[in-house]
């Protein structure tokens, strides 16, 4: 009763500090209209962002609810003599060849066609800084010769002493297991974390992101996947995603040129989901999760603190952020009995590469900041390896003349012969080709964007090219390069800003 006393004269005191409000008829209306209101939704909008970057977009309990969602398995059962802790998290990501959730409309759509085959598709080691700042990913060719340790057959209960196979075999005879041993072995690095991904979790994520954006300075055909990109930018839904990530035909770099379009769309992946403010909001989050871990396979370690430790992680990264590289090659073709044709690591090479990895440094040295140069597209065939014939297509006089210049400019053999074609009303600008010189074909495509490709048969090393009204002189040619591959046994590493369109 002591305490109602103070409280009574503190309560008249208070008209009394503003009494012109009250005697003014418009102003009391006004004032919590407009005022209150907007600082009200600051605040809450202030508390949410804090509430927000403080667990990466969604709550402990329905992280939770998400976390009983995933799959598990053990890769890690009664594993012995493994690596030591380094510094940082390493994640093992498998990409399995799940098809059998796939519609049937979808298999035809994307080429995805027959039996699911258990094997691993995709290879990668994601190493997250202890300082959760950066992201480095290590893709490991899937050719790769590995030896598998002493194991017993899950199934069958056989014993296997070591032996050698392609590292996507090890999935195939050991399930994540052998694949988790068969890693630890070759790398000396201790996996801490195993995610395991299908096609139909590849597809759903980008799906829910809105589809992810991809530049291409050359068009990438491959009739094995159905992949058919003009030069150019483009976003990818799910099914063109997978079709992207997928195709080894579309050069001669087979599964390494496969490797490094892998990491370019993870880049790419990376810089949507950052830009978009999928990261700061919890309902694009949750629904992203859910797509992700709603078939995704994971070991029993990794749970709701470990996600939303990631989450916190994912907060801050970006493009530039993330680095990418293949373990470095020593030997191409290596050719092992009963297994056929693999890719052999070099010793040094890949040792220095995983070392970094251990000791938790970036592989790279941050970018010195100097004015950009003008890029030039990399191309499979050098420019002057390129014969080309010029024809003029429009009614325009002198434009062959032009092209001709200007792709003898840019580095190609024109003959300086250019001729009148028969058709005087081309719009757009024609490559003709013989189909045993497509790459000559798709790295003439890469210096002249717009054009279109036209194979036909027999007509030997000599492109044509039909210059349609779409050329506007010089400007329309771009400088090429042939890409340089990295010395035998060395790194070569891209940062994810330099990937992204």
């Amino acid at each position: 009763m002591a305490a109602s006393p103070p409280r009574s004269p503190a309560r008249p005191a208070r008209p009394q500090r503003r009494p012109q409000p009250t005697r003014q008829a418009p102003r009391p209306p006004v004032r919590p209209a407009r005022p209150r209101r907007p600082r009200w939704a600051m605040r809450a909008v202030t508390t949410l962002s804090v509430v927000v970057l403080a667990s990466a977009g969604i709550g402990h309990s329905v992280m939770a609810s998400l976390d009983a969602d995933i799959a598990r398995v053990d890769p890690f059962k009664d594993m012995k003599n493994r690596p030591r802790q380094g510094n940082g998290m390493n994640v093992l990501l498998v990409g399995t060849d799940g098809r059998d959730k796939i519609t049937e409309h979808e298999r035809r759509k994307y080429r995805l066609g027959g039996a699911p085959c258990h094997c691993t598709d995709t290879m990668m080691i994601v190493h997250i800084s202890a300082d959760r700042e950066r992201a480095t990913v290590v893709s490991l060719p899937r050719d790769s010769y590995a030896e598998v340790p002493p194991h017993t057959d899950g199934t069958t209960g056989r014993v296997h002493a070591a032996h050698p196979i392609k590292l996507n075999a090890a999935y195939a005879e050991g399930g994540p297991q052998l694949t988790v041993r068969t890693v630890e072995d070759m790398t000396h690095l201790k996996i801490d974390h195993y995610l395991e991904v299908d096609f139909i979790t590849f597809m759903r994520t980008v799906d829910v992101l809105g589809g992810v954006r991809i530049c291409t300075p050359q068009p990438l055909k491959d009739s094995y996947t159905g992949l058919d990109l003009a030069a150019g930018t483009h976003t990818l839904n799910g099914g063109q995603a997978l079709q992207y990530v997928r195709s080894r035909h579309v050069d001669a770099a087979s599964d390494l040129g496969r490797m490094k379009r892998q990491q370019r769309f993870l880049a790419s992946l990376i810089e949507r989901a950052s830009a978009s403010g999928v990261l700061l909001n919890p309902i694009k989050f949750r629904d992203v999760t859910r797509a992700v871990l709603g078939s995704v396979r994971a070991d029993t370690g990794f749970g709701t603190d470990e996600l939303l430790d990631l989450g916190r992680a994912m907060r801050n990264f970006s493009p530039s952020s993330s680095e990418f590289t293949t373990v470095p090659i020593g030997q191409l073709g290596f050719a092992v009995k009963g297994i056929g044709s693999t890719l052999k690591w070099d010793p040094a090479g890949s040792e220095r590469l995983f070392q970094s990895l251990r000791e938790d440094k970036p592989l790279a040295p941050p970018a010195p900041k100097r004015p950009a140069a003008p890029k030039q597209a990399t191309v499979e065939v050098a420019p002057e390896q390129i014969r080309v014939q010029v024809e003029n297509g429009t009614g325009t006089a002198g434009l062959g003349r032009q092209m001709d210049a200007a792709l003898t400019a840019a580095g190609f053999a024109a003959n300086h012969q250019p001729v009148t074609a028969v058709r005087h009303d081309v719009r757009r600008t024609v490559i003709s080709y013989d189909p045993r010189w497509d790459r000559s074909a798709r790295s003439l495509a890469t210096a002249l964007p717009g054009s279109e490709l036209v194979a036909v048969k027999g007509m030997g090393p000599v492109l044509r090219v039909t210059t349609g009204a779409d050329f506007k002189g010089p400007a329309s040619v771009r400088k090429v390069r042939v890409e340089a591959p990295a010395p035998q046994g060395e790194t070569t590493v891209i940062r994810g800003d330099e990937t992204v369109c």
